[in-house]
């Protein structure tokens, strides 16, 4: 078979017409600085779980030489972060030019979705997605229901829609509901108005990123429906991951009837402590270092807010590593990889946690809630405690306590 055949299966046919260009260009240029930022790869040491496997697969496709049956379990090896984008020669100086950026991450989906699309399932991929289907929200612990998808906020009297909402992810709503919480006492203590939508559904981005792209367009029907039956046109979102789907994913899948502002909280944030909207005036005497999330950081380029919200807070002390050196961090909690391969994700945490136990800190503060599960889980055996950056924000404001957290630094 040559590139210029179409294999038998129409649904290969159209993944191969899609990514054979890529494929073929990064399979040539064989540079494979990739693997120095690959969270997964500094763990596993196994060049099958690489983004440059991940595009030579496709050409040994193209050439008849594997099929997707034979590659499909390569591809859970990804936390979708976006590091080899970045660090890849074709993106760091092709783009400077071209204005051009591998686009590894869509091409994992892409994979992930052609092996459901041919029935070939991930155990328990599979039985995560059945569930929240079932749930209309992820089971990240027991007692996950529509009823009380909206419990983090029963003492906060929040109205139900407006032109402004705020958008409460799945694990936050359920399992760290301090965070949310926090970020809801900050926008009502600085005069923001927002309510809550009737009937929140998973924002559908965790299944698209494993592959299960039916069932994410259905529930972003679902919210979209939501959003506009409870009037709103700006909607705030607390959560790296959903702010990825919101602008990225549901653009894709609505086009120019996608109309929504879409609005970063901690970027909000930032901006009402910097107009004076927000006051930090209590002293957290800690010695702390920022976790940037994947989704931030590495595919959105935001990077500058966290830390100018960290070196507002009274009393901390900030030690910081620069954005690019966090190319090569990641907690390993995203795309599914925790879900399919928790061992994998607690190595990539513990190697994160021991990264920052480099710069003698005792608080890992983080703005993503996927992340701090998984970081906390890894952190205790260095003495360092895992922090939501909007929790700590909220404590600083006088908002909130900082529950199950020591705010006095140990020897202080």
């Amino acid at each position: 078979m040559t590139a210029d055949d179409k294999p038998a299966d129409p649904s290969v046919g159209r993944v191969l017409d899609d990514w054979r260009n890529a494929a073929y260009n990064c399979f040539s240029s064989g540079h494979k600085f990739c693997r120095e930022v690959c969270p997964v790869l500094q763990v596993t040491h196994d060049e099958t779980h690489s983004p440059t496997a991940f595009h030579a697969n496709l050409v040994a496709m193209d050439k008849g030489l594997l099929t997707i049956e034979d590659v499909a379990a390569d591809y859970v090896n990804c936390t979708q972060c976006g590091a080899c984008e970045l660090r890849c020669p074709n993106t760091i100086f092709a783009g400077d030019f071209y204005r051009f950026r591998t686009r590894t991450v869509d091409l994992v989906k892409a994979m992930r979705a052609l092996a459901v699309e041919n029935d070939i399932h991930q155990p328990e991929w599979q039985r995560w997605n059945l569930q929240t289907d079932e749930l209309k929200a992820e089971p990240v612990l027991e007692g996950v229901s529509q009823e009380r998808v909206a419990d983090w906020a029963a003492e906060l009297g929040l109205p139900i829609g407006g032109e402004t909402i705020l958008f409460c992810d799945c694990e936050a709503a359920f399992y760290r509901t301090s965070q949310p919480k926090a970020v809801a006492k900050l926008l009502l203590a600085a005069g923001v108005e927002f309510g809550l939508m009737r009937e929140q559904w998973c924002c559908g981005g965790p299944a698209a990123e494993m592959g299960y792209v039916d069932q994410a367009r259905r529930f972003a029907e679902h919210n979209i429906a939501d959003w506009r039956a409870v009037g709103a046109k700006r909607i705030l979102v607390l959560d790296p991951h959903d702010y990825i789907t919101f602008t990225e994913d549901y653009p894709k899948y609505f086009g120019d009837d996608y109309d929504f502002e879409i609005v970063l909280v901690i970027e909000l944030i930032a901006e009402l402590i910097r107009d004076g909207r927000l006051t930090l005036t209590v002293p957290v005497e800690r010695r702390a270092t920022y976790h940037d999330p994947c989704r931030l950081n590495k595919r959105k380029g935001i990077h500058r807010e966290p830390r100018e919200i960290m070196r507002a807070i009274p009393g901390l002390t900030f030690e910081d590593v620069d954005h690019v050196t966090q190319w090569g961090y990641c907690s390993g909690a995203g795309a599914g990889l925790g879900i399919e391969k928790p061992e994998l994700t607690a190595a990539i945490s513990a190697r994160r946690v021991e990264q920052a136990a480099t710069l003698d800190i005792d608080l890992l503060v983080s703005a993503c809630v996927w992340s701090e599960r998984p970081l906390s889980e890894q952190a205790a055996p260095h003495a360092i405690e895992v922090c939501d950056l909007m929790e700590l924000v909220a404590h600083a404001a006088g908002l909130q306590p900082l529950a199950g957290l020591n705010v006095a630094a140990a020897g202080d």
